[in-house]
């Protein structure tokens, strides 16, 4: 599963956000299924299947469960992780505490990161892209490590 794009959502009173339906079908959640809403970095959240969900629990189970920032991570993350269902209409409903935790408001962007889905508010993901863009080939290097 390769997930890509970026999309922008409108966030309804209820904390519904539609998921486009090529990220659906990408997810293999095309019908109905569930996903993770959970923390992100930077300020985002982050929309994992089961399956990756599992992923990410056996790389951190690699890491040493005595040192402090696995612990912390780990606590931060698995408790305020919680699974959504997408409706009929192709949506999830963000839990509050999650929204709120982001600064979610009325218009947020969706964007597919390999093996997980971000979601942002708009304008935080505004300013992020504001402040990477024109360092993009330096993140790249350090990204890939020099090959010299």
């Amino acid at each position: 599963m390769l997930l890509t794009g970026t999309f922008t959502r409108a966030v309804d009173e209820k904390l519904r956000i539609a998921i486009p339906k090529p990220l659906r079908e990408a997810l293999g959640a095309a019908g109905s299924g569930a996903l993770y809403v959970a923390p992100g970095t930077d300020g985002s959240l982050a929309l994992y299947t089961e399956d990756a969900l599992a992923c990410l629990a056996e790389r951190l189970a690699r890491s040493s469960p005595n040192a402090q920032d696995v612990r912390a991570f780990s606590r931060l993350f698995y408790a305020r992780a919680q699974s959504v269902e997408l409706d009929g209409q192709g949506r999830v409903r963000i839990p509050p505490e999650l929204a709120q935790l982001s600064g979610l408001n009325k218009e947020v962007v969706l964007i597919g990161v390999q093996d997980h889905l971000e979601l942002w508010d708009r304008s935080r993901w505004d300013e992020y892209v504001a402040q990477k863009q024109s360092h993009y080939d330096q993140i790249a290097e350090a990204a890939f490590g020099s090959t010299g």
